[in-house]
């Protein structure tokens, strides 16, 4: 088994490279002046298993076609087999067609990582579940949920809590997490007015004197956060916490989740946590390398990873 790793986030790659007690195999990935990417692997992979960690976040662009290359150069290598370790698929919120003459872009994205040759995708709390059958190769979708009920049952007195799903779309998500807990489940129900722009419309369910916990998978401007917690504390919740898998967290959503009476939100390291996130007072950064890293080593030695999900 190789680990290759891209430039999108090398401390999880080392994380998950320690977890495996397997060190990162040598690969460049470099630009030349014009920003063209060029890679070159500085070892022999030929009938190797090789598992390439790269997630396609900011600049989604650039780390996707890292990503691309670097697949195409283990295959040309004589790689045996390449796995495609995605922590965060960038494009998933492009699922489907919201209106006229748009893309499915996740699609897209899909055909281009089957194409440039991985034999196998592992991925994280992907945006919609469907997305696993935009792959025409095996595709596991792993769940940040039973890392994220680990802490929560630290952290949090689990006879108190309230289970949120802060929009109709990511109930599925937000029950499964409550079912873990044995805890109640509530929804914000939010009409989004523009791209980027959320407005919270009514709080479905008894959240008065409950500690509410917010699930969902990705935290991108950090409206819609902010806009139900404040909806959840009016309606009497005693506090807000929130557990999000992928900190997008781009423009100013660090500012806007430390200016708001949110108490905390948990995100995992599926995307490199920037220097604001990490100085944030409300803001925890949770470890995936473990998850990632059993699921590879299942993988590599043909085992299941099914339990993983549960």
């Amino acid at each position: 088994m190789k680990l290759v790793a891209g430039n999108s986030n090398r401390p999880l790659a080392e994380a998950i490279a320690t977890y495996l007690n397997t060190p990162l195999a040598k690969c460049v990935v470099r630009r030349f002046a014009d920003m063209e990417i060029f890679v070159e692997v500085q070892e022999n992979v030929r009938g190797e298993d090789v598992f390439v960690i790269q997630s396609t976040s900011f600049p989604a662009n650039d780390h996707l076609m890292e990503l691309l290359i670097i697949i195409d150069a283990l295959k040309r290598a004589s790689a045996k087999r390449v796995t495609a370790v995605v922590p965060y698929f960038g494009y998933a919120r492009q699922d489907r067609k919201p209106g006229p003459r748009t893309p499915i872009s996740a699609k897209l994205v899909a055909n281009m990582i089957v194409r440039a040759g991985a034999d196998r995708v592992l991925t994280l709390d992907l945006h919609a579940g469907q997305i696993q059958g935009f792959f025409d190769i095996p595709t596991d979708n792993l769940f940040a949920a039973p890392v994220m009920v680990q802490d929560i049952k630290q952290v949090f007195d689990t006879n108190n809590l309230m289970v949120v799903s802060p929009d109709v779309g990511g109930v599925v998500r937000a029950r499964g997490l409550a079912k873990r807990i044995d805890a109640p489940l509530a929804i914000v129900d939010k009409r989004r007015e523009r791209p980027g722009d959320s407005e919270v419309m009514n709080v479905i369910g008894n959240v008065k004197g409950r500690t509410c916990i917010m699930v969902d998978d990705i935290v991108d401007s950090g409206g819609t956060l902010v806009n139900a917690a404040e909806a959840l504390l009016d309606h009497g919740a005693t506090s807000v916490s929130a557990y999000i898998t992928h900190g997008v967290l781009s423009g100013g959503a660090v500012a806007r989740i430390m200016a708001s009476r949110l108490k905390e939100l948990v995100i995992t390291d599926s995307i490199l946590p920037s220097e604001a996130v990490k100085n944030a007072h409300n803001i925890r950064v949770l470890p995936i390398a473990p998850l990632l890293g059993e699921a590879i080593a299942r993988t590599a030695e043909e085992r299941s990873v099914s339990s993983l999900f549960y």
